[in-house]
């Protein structure tokens, strides 16, 4: 049986879920947004970079989760 977790350790691993999310997809929204003004693509850069953003946070947050359930702290 594994030992339970601490509330204190699941917050943190909220936190860290929660700014990944956010600042994966904040900089590719960002980084898009710019990107467009420079070349005059818009809204080109932004869709693909938004979406980029989105999958490297999910896949930064499976990173994390399987670092917090596997106990490498």
């Amino acid at each position: 049986m594994r030992p339970s977790k601490s509330p204190l350790q699941a917050m943190a691993l909220y936190s860290a879920i929660l700014s990944q999310l956010v600042g994966s997809v904040l900089i590719g929204l960002f980084t898009g947004m710019w990107l467009d003004e420079q070349f005059g693509t818009a809204p080109l850069f932004l869709i693909i970079l938004l979406f980029l953003g989105l999958a490297l946070g999910i896949w930064a947050m499976l990173q994390t989760v399987r670092k917090f359930e596997s106990g490498d702290q």
